[in-house]
């Protein structure tokens, strides 16, 4: 299992919490510290397309419009906090967030 979350955001850590309360471990990718590779973003945008944004960010409303225009690609790879988060990959697939359905993937349930 692969976490893409930032170590400052709440919902992460209550993420992590969570998973390391169930007995896993996943590899963490700080997205600020660490950044996202050309290859998970395309997979993210794959999975998720324009929703991979977080929309009520303050990074998203620090941007112009001329940059907010930009492909969702480009938007994670210039400013990868805008990512909604957790993003979190496993052999399943792909989630995104952390409301009850992800969860209840993750812990079980």
């Amino acid at each position: 299992m692969r976490f893409f979350g930032l170590k400052t955001c709440d919902t992460c850590r209550k993420a992590l919490a969570a998973l390391k309360a169930q007995g896993i471990t996943p590899q963490v990718v700080d997205v600020r510290a660490d950044g996202l590779s050309v290859d998970d973003i395309t997979a993210i945008v794959q999975a998720f397309g324009d929703s991979a944004i977080n929309r009520a960010s303050t990074t998203w409303r620090g941007l112009s419009e001329d940059v907010r225009v930009q492909d969702t690609a480009a938007l994670l790879a210039a400013y990868p906090t805008l990512m909604k988060r957790p993003v979190i990959a496993t052999d399943d697939g792909w989630t995104i967030g952390w409301k009850a359905d992800v969860q209840a993937k993750h812990l079980g349930g």
